[in-house]
Parts: structure tokens; C-alpha cells; sequence
């Protein structure tokens, strides 16, 4: 297992920790987290620290691309674990916020929705030996995801003491490059995608 690898390997591992961290009913074990108030603004130090870790593996998404690359270790396996770890760091937060009401039900829908029909075609495609490079939309959309859901899980600071609604903003607008990117990988392949039906 090469370093890109192992630093895929390590933000799934890191994506098992933010979801435990935000989901797990601590108190039922006797487990408080330190709980403040900056600038009126209720804070449980849990999302903090759940945010910190987001950000880290969202550094990890860029860096075993950047070493695969410029060491020349690009294997399959390395690129699917990669798409793999990229949608259950992002998407699996975003359903865990919308559960707890932090953000809009409508942003999980749409992203995981785009998602399975976007990898789906990915994977038929590639089925026939067609290799569907990555977008500028979609990076975007996936760069956009990722800022906005830091910024969440830090409470929108310090935006938010100005009232300010960068997170908000942030998603709603990576939402929205969810639908127009599945738009352009259908437009630049769609003649493939012909090819297979007929």
C-alpha cells in the first residue's frame, strides 16, 4: 500500500471518527463535552472538534492526489478508494446535520442523489473501458461542500457574530454545482451513453 493510499485509507478512518463524534449519545456513558457561549452563540465543543477533523481529512482529499501524482503511484485501487472516501466523508456529514436540523434536508438529497447517478454512470463507463476524468464543476462542488461544512461544524464563525451566513451560502451554492456538474458529464458523455443503450 503506497502513501496516497494510506492517506485514503486514513480519512475513512477519520470520516468513522466524525460520525461517532456527532452521532454516539455520550451522556448515556457519562461523557460531557465542555459546552461555552461565545457572542451569544450556544457552542458544543464536540462539533469543534469533529469540525478540526473534517478539515484534516478534507487536506488528506487533495494531498494523496497531489503525491500520487507527482510520484507516479496512480493505481485503480487507489482511485477507487479515493471516490469512495470523498463521498462518505462529505455525504454522510451532511446527512447527520440535516438529521440534527443544522442545515437544510434539501442539500443531502440533492448532493447524494447527484452522487449515485454521477458514479453510477462512472462505473457503467468505465465498465467499457471509458475512463470519465473528474470536472471543473465537480471539483468546485466538492471544495465548496467541504468549506461549508467546516464552517458548520464551527458554528459559522466568526461569520456568525456579524450575522453573516457563509455556511449557508457555501452549500446552498455547492448544491446548486451539484445539479450543474451532473448536467455537463451528461452533456460531455451522453454519446457514450447512446453507445450503451444501443
Amino acid at each position: 500500500m503506497n502513501t496516497p493510499t494510506k492517506l485514503t485509507v486514513l480519512r475513512i478512518i477519520m470520516t468513522i471518527i466524525i460520525i461517532f463524534l456527532l452521532m454516539f449519545p455520550f451522556y448515556l456513558i457519562g461523557i460531557s463535552f465542555p459546552r461555552f457561549i461565545l457572542g451569544g452563540i450556544y457552542i458544543k465543543s464536540q462539533y469543534l472538534f469533529a469540525g478540526g477533523l473534517f478539515a484534516l481529512a478534507s487536506i488528506t482529499d487533495g494531498l494523496d492526489g497531489y503525491l500520487a501524482r507527482k510520484n507516479n503511484q496512480i493505481t485503480n485501487t487507489g482511485k477507487m478508494l479515493d471516490a469512495i472516501a470523498d463521498k462518505i466523508l462529505v455525504d454522510s456529514t451532511l446527512i447527520i446535520l440535516a438529521c440534527q436540523g443544522l442545515i437544510s434536508t434539501l442539500i443531502p438529497v440533492i448532493v447524494v442523489l447527484r452522487d449515485v447517478v454521477v458514479n453510477a454512470f462512472k462505473m457503467e463507463l468505465a465498465s467499457k473501458g471509458k475512463v470519465v476524468a473528474a470536472i471543473s464543476s465537480g471539483k468546485i462542488k466538492t471544495a465548496t461542500l467541504m468549506v461549508g461544512i467546516i464552517l458548520t461544524l464551527f458554528y459559522n464563525l466568526p461569520f456568525e457574530l456579524f450575522n453573516i451566513r457563509v455556511a449557508d451560502f457555501l452549500l446552498y451554492f455547492a448544491t446548486i454545482m451539484s445539479v450543474v456538474s451532473a448536467f455537463e458529464y451528461y452533456r460531455l458523455y451522453k454519446q457514450y451513453l447512446k453507445e450503451l443503450k444501443s
